[in-house]
Parts: C-alpha cells; structure tokens; sequence
C-alpha cells in the first residue's frame, strides 16, 4: 500500500499520476539548468535562440541580459525592444506577459507563485503577472504574482510590487506606494542597442 506525504492511501491511479508528474517536474528542472547555463554565456544571438527553442516567446529587437534565471520557460511572453537586465528572474509557472519598449533592469525578481503561508499544507497559489508597453523597472525590483503595472509605469529600484500599478504611476518602497507620476504620456520611444556582451 503507497502513502502520500500526509499519510493518505493512494489508489494505483493516484500513484501513476504522481509518478507521472514526478517525472514532468524533474524534466522540466533539466530544462532550466539548461537555460541557466545558456544564460551565461555572452551572445545575444545565442541565448536567444535557445530561449525560443524552449518555448520563450521574444519579441524583435528584444534582449534578454546574461544570467537570466527561468521557471517554467512557456508561459513567459516579452514584446518588441524590450530589455532585461543581467541576473534577472523569470517566473513562468503561470503566465508572464512584459510588453513592447519595457526596460528591467539587472536582479528584478518577477515572481507569479507563491506559497500560501496560511494553508495546513502550504501549497502554491498562482497569479498570471502583466507588464505593460513602456515600463521601467529599477535594479532589484521584486515583482509579486498576480500584478498588473500599467503603461508607461516607473518602479523605484529596490522596490516590492504587491498590486497593482496605474498607468504612469512612479512607484517605490516596500511594500511600493505611489510617489508620483510620470508627466510624459505620449510614449515612443525606442530603447537603443543592447551591450554587447551581456
């Protein structure tokens, strides 16, 4: 007779399904060392290749900086010139989706799962993240699952997403509140040329 962690029978068909997502789970696992250790190594070109290869779908003219960390490459979407900074996280366990001219700086964190800290068996919950066209988040930003920053949107370095961000809003601190607005509305500009070898 097969228990689960919490001391419950499983039936043969409970048991398969564990084994089966067992195995997806170490597959995928596989997957993002990979992509940790494309990550590395300094061609635009290259790495990007690899990210759409393992489902990432990248925009023109987008760049994805050295060191990038993924969870689950699939549900992650990036737009048109849209640059992300060096050692930035990924969370594609349930969707990203970061629009067209968005600048993220090197070390943001987007996150969109989470342990529910109040649950007896402390499971993940999920919560789809959108980044919309023209926003700029600064250096060590932590994005949290299930926000929304709006268009044209500024995030203050160091800052702690945990809702939802107007469009236009500089926001900043923890958790991030907003300090003022962007005057500039009409968006359309173009954000240059990545770094070479980053």
């Amino acid at each position: 007779m097969f228990r689960d962690k919490f001391g419950k029978k499983l039936t043969l068909r409970e048991l398969y399904i564990k084994i089966i997502n067992r195995l997806k789970n170490i597959l995928l696992e596989l997957v993002v060392f990979k992509l940790h250790l494309i990550g590395c190594i300094p061609s635009h070109s290259f790495r990007k290749f690899f990210y759409r290869l393992f489902g990432i779908k990248i925009g023109k003219g987008s760049v994805i900086h050295t060191k990038a960390r993924f969870y689950d490459p699939r549900n992650i979407e990036i737009g048109d010139d849209t640059i992300i900074g060096e050692g930035a996280v990924l969370d594609g366990r349930e969707k990203l989706i970061i629009g067209s001219h968005v600048d993220i700086a090197s070390e943001v964190m987007i996150y969109n799962s989470q342990h529910n800290i109040e649950s007896e068996t402390f499971e993940a919950t999920h919560g789809k993240v959108i980044i919309e066209d023209y926003v700029f988040i600064g250096p060590r930003v932590i994005v949290l699952p299930g926000v929304k920053i709006g268009r044209g949107a500024v995030v203050a370095a160091g800052a702690v997403v945990t809702k939802e961000v107007p469009p236009y809003a500089i926001v900043g601190g923890v958790p991030a509140k907003i300090i003022g607005e962007r005057r500039n509305k009409d968006l359309h500009y173009k954000l240059g040329r990545a770094r070479l070898f980053r």
